[in-house]
């Protein structure tokens, strides 16, 4: 039997299980009808289903959901890679002990799979923050870092080593009370002065967690550090600060930014580029900032954007020079955002 016959004898029937890939991503839910388009995804994945794991759906089931309202796999997966992160790091915050080996089953898998095959403006959605703003950064930050590292080229033991880091940057957080984590307004001195400790805290909890390497603890204690000294809480200067901590800390700061808070509404994309550019010649590793500012933008070609005139229009070509100001169609005409310096890009629609 061919597979096309295969697949014809499951599409329209239900799955009995969840269907997960090999690292542990739920691409397919219990009692979903199967399509043609979970069928792609399955075979991109390697998965074959058989007539034993399906069902005939039920006559008066409703329909599904179109596809602009039916969650994306890839926020499937960030949702449930944030549900087990929050469990485990909950556990962290009342035993001070890291579950390492949870981690690594269960969450880090995941966590690179979806930053390695992920379209990143698919990724960027899905990556804003919700409800869960302190367990969706850290599995934000771990993607984000993950991809740069990826276009870095970085070796997959490196990428797996890294992914964990960004992951963890935030694991002494989990020591600070939550009345200041989650206060909407702005903290006084001493409530930022203790802020400021979680770096202390994260790399003393890590350094003693077996199981951690010194390079991924070094991330929890250098991610606030900043090329020109202004950071904390050491304040290292330049080549003092190990690689690792200089692309997390543009990860960090990239979804700290475009994320909603309790406190602060997420800043407009281009404030957000704006900034990472700014600091790329002071704070930030001026060519990992560089590198990231240029795939965003080149990932943009295609993509509908909000200006700041409020014009919407379709980014077609990214300067190689001038990345952060694209030339954007709106209807037939083309407006070269290189040379109209007033007006930028608001939002990714």
């Amino acid at each position: 039997m061919s597979i096309m016959e295969v697949w014809n004898q499951v599409i329209g029937k239900k799955v009995v299980e969840d269907v997960f890939s090999t690292s542990g991503i739920l691409l397919v839910p219990a009692a979903t009808t199967i399509t043609a388009e979970h069928v792609a995804l399955l075979e991109k994945h390697g998965i074959f289903l058989t007539a034993d794991v399906v069902t005939d759906a039920e006559p008066s089931a409703p329909p599904e959901p179109s596809a602009s309202a039916r969650p994306s796999q890839t926020q499937i997966a960030l949702d449930e890679a944030v549900r087990q992160a929050g469990a485990l790091f909950e556990g962290i915050r009342g035993s001070n002990n890291v579950p390492v080996d949870e981690l690594r089953s269960e969450v880090i898998p995941m966590v690179h799979e979806v930053a390695v095959s992920s379209g990143l403006f698919d990724l960027f959605s899905e990556l804003q923050a919700k409800d869960d703003y302190t367990y969706r950064h850290n599995i934000a930050v771990g993607m984000i870092s993950t991809m740069i590292g990826k276009w870095m080229g970085l070796p997959e033991q490196d990428l797996m080593q890294l992914t964990t880091a960004g992951l963890l940057h935030d694991v002494g957080k989990m020591q600070i009370p939550e009345e200041i984590l989650s206060k909407p307004g702005k903290l006084t001195e001493e409530e930022f002065a203790l802020m400021k400790q979680h770096t202390v805290f994260g790399y003393e909890l890590l350094r003693n967690t077996p199981g951690i390497t010194e390079q991924q603890a070094l991330v929890a204690l250098r991610h606030h550090e900043r090329l020109d000294g202004s950071g904390y809480p050491s304040g290292l200067k330049g080549d003092e600060i190990d690689l690792f901590s200089r692309i997390v800390a543009v990860a960090d700061i990239f979804h700290a930014m475009a994320s909603p808070r309790a406190y602060r509404d997420a800043s407009a994309f281009h404030e957000v580029l704006y900034q990472l550019s700014s600091d790329a010649y002071s704070a930030l590793d001026p060519a990992l900032t560089g590198l990231f500012i240029q795939k965003i933008m080149q990932s943009m070609i295609g993509q509908q954007v909000l200006l700041t005139n409020q014009q919407q229009g379709t980014v077609v070509l990214v300067h190689q020079h001038d990345p952060l100001h694209p030339l954007v169609q709106i209807g037939d005409q083309y407006v070269d955002l290189s040379r109209t310096r007033t007006v930028k890009i608001q939002k990714i629609l």
